[in-house]
């Protein structure tokens, strides 16, 4: 009896936490959407917030730069290491220049360019609206007629619009020469012939979908941060519980996009 009756809490206990959990994740879906609508309708106003939109710019690009690069550079290499080697084993090793630029283009150059500015950008934006949140910066301009969606998110939404397709483009060559270095270093491979399986091996295809998902990534990870920081409260450790969110939801997102965008490419094309 006594068995049974903790089983049966431990049921309820469970059930109860999962309903809890539903609940959360529709109010935050709830808010993200309304907020991502508000985002959208306040596109016209980029000239307005030009000097916000270019610093935002400055942040994600320029300062992003060097966590790219080395993400495509050691994806590349990996890829041409993990491939190389079994290529050879069947005398096909000049193959490895079409894997590693088709899988940098086509997936990987987005992807971890995805992964890495979800952490990096994703994390700047929850710590930024969220201290304004907390200090009442945010009410503070509500109270003075400002949209803080159009004045905050806005700009933070276009900067990651446009600066993701080039740090994606960064992290697709970086990529390809760590691949091409590891091709004559370790497979002694002429990069002549490295060069022409890569170039020819790419289609019209693969570079529409490869920087096709960027655009698609960056929206959804500034929208996403942004509502996380706007939705902070509980001080100092509701800042961090918001940023530990934001960034677990933009990679989960990034993954499934990236899945659905893949499969819905290959059932079209």
């Amino acid at each position: 009896m006594q068995n049974n009756f903790l089983l049966k809490l431990c049921v309820t206990i469970t059930s109860l936490s999962m309903i809890s959990s539903i609940k959360m994740l529709l109010w935050h879906l709830q808010g993200h959407t309304a907020m991502m609508m508000g985002a959208l309708r306040g596109m016209g106003t980029l000239w307005r917030y030009r000097r916000e939109t270019l610093d935002e710019m400055y942040r994600i690009g320029a300062q992003s730069f060097p966590v790219v690069l080395l993400g495509g550079l050691f994806a590349g290499i990996i890829l041409a290491l993990e491939t190389g080697h079994r290529f050879e084993s069947f005398g096909a090793k000049t193959l490895v220049g079409h894997t590693v630029a088709l899988g940098m283009v086509r997936e990987l150059g987005a992807v971890i360019t995805g992964l890495l500015l979800a952490a990096r950008t994703g994390a700047k934006n929850v710590s930024e609206l969220g201290s304004m949140q907390l200090s009442e910066q945010i009410d503070a301009l509500r109270a003075n007629g400002e949209d803080p969606v159009r004045s905050l998110v806005v700009p933070r939404m276009n900067a990651s619009l446009v600066m993701f397709l080039p740090l994606t483009l960064v992290a697709d060559i970086s990529g390809i020469l760590g691949g091409m270095y590891v091709a004559s270093t370790s497979l002694q491979l002429d990069p002549s012939f490295y060069w022409n399986s890569a170039m020819t091996g790419l289609r019209i295809k693969d570079i529409v979908v490869g920087f096709s998902k960027p655009l698609i990534f960056g929206f959804f990870i500034a929208t996403i941060s942004c509502y996380f920081g706007l939705a902070t409260s509980g001080g100092n450790t509701g800042l961090g519980r918001s940023t530990i969110n934001a960034v677990v939801a933009s990679s989960i997102v990034v993954l499934a996009i990236d899945f659905v965008f893949t499969k819905v490419v290959w059932e079209l094309l």
